[in-house]
């Protein structure tokens, strides 16, 4: 069974899940982040099948998360690095991670974790907050058709 495309959902977290809603695209994303750049740094950090990943990559590429780019070191092959919008994916990934650490952790169980490398302290939690800086609570959140480009600050 094919799945529908939300491509022209008004809703973003339906077009994004369009683009994104594969778990192994933000997996991938997460090995970009970490470093790897050539196709078999992502098959060895994902332990995934040649023909999957490679299925994944042309629509990464397509959908402009990826960008190919010759190889820094040199030499005739090509890399995979994030563009603009494969880079904006992190904070999907810090608030995953984050809901991921609160809910499905056991107290003493090891995990990975995000920290400032430069402080080596944790991140503070993700929330919504108003243009005034106060926190959002779930309840004041109501969702409201706009003209894209115009009231989203």
């Amino acid at each position: 069974m094919r799945r529908k495309s939300l491509n022209t959902a008004t809703c973003p977290v339906a077009r994004s899940l369009d683009v994104i809603g594969d778990w192994w695209t933000l997996l991938i994303v997460r090995e970009a982040f970490k470093g790897a750049s050539r196709f078999s740094e992502f098959q060895q950090g994902l332990g995934l099948a040649k023909n999957i990943l490679s299925s994944r990559l042309r629509k990464m590429l397509a959908d402009g998360i990826l960008e190919l780019r010759p190889a820094a070191a040199g030499g005739s092959h090509l890399e995979y690095h994030l563009t603009h919008k494969g880079i904006q994916l992190r904070l999907i990934l810090i608030a995953l991670r984050q809901w991921g650490e609160d809910n499905l952790f056991v107290s003493g169980e090891p995990m990975t974790t995000f920290v400032d490398s430069q402080t080596g302290q944790s991140l503070k939690r993700l929330r919504p907050i108003r243009q005034d800086g106060t926190e959002v609570g779930f309840r004041d959140l109501v969702t409201k058709l706009v003209v894209a480009g115009e009231g989203v600050d």
